[in-house]
């Protein structure tokens, strides 16, 4: 099963807060809760469970009803990093844009192959509508 990004963010922010109330982290060294705070996590989380949801509901893996899905999704994670101001970071988008492929590709659809009849590589498959 592919992990969401988010449920990630989750479990940094609770193990440095384990960390801290242990003594085993000092408070200057804490940023996870900065870096992923609880709407980021949440409005994400919210997103990338209802791609999961309406990909388990495919049962026609077209380019056309695959790339639907992925810009539905890429959209509304556009409208989480506006809404809370431009809160994905670099390494965040990669993690965000490689658990899509992931999940498609654990479900059957063949990314590599799509990408390629749109001639452009896997790797660009939220680029065309991705704001963050």
């Amino acid at each position: 099963m592919i992990v969401r990004p988010s449920q990630q963010w989750r479990e940094a922010v609770a193990d440095e807060s384990r960390r801290l109330a242990d003594g085993s982290l000092a408070s200057g060294d804490a940023f996870m809760a900065r870096l992923y705070p609880t709407a980021k996590i949440e409005e994400t989380d919210a997103v990338l469970a209802g791609f999961a949801e309406r990909l388990l509901a495919l049962s026609d893996l077209t380019d056309a009803a695959v790339l639907a899905l992925v810009e539905a999704t890429v959209l509304s994670l556009n409208d989480v990093n506006r809404r809370l101001g431009s809160v994905y970071e670099t390494s965040e988008r990669e993690e965000l844009a490689y658990y899509l492929i992931e999940a498609l590709e654990d479900h059957g659809a063949d990314v590599t192959a799509l990408m390629a009849r749109r001639g452009q590589e896997r790797y660009e498959l939220t680029d065309e509508w991705r704001d963050w």
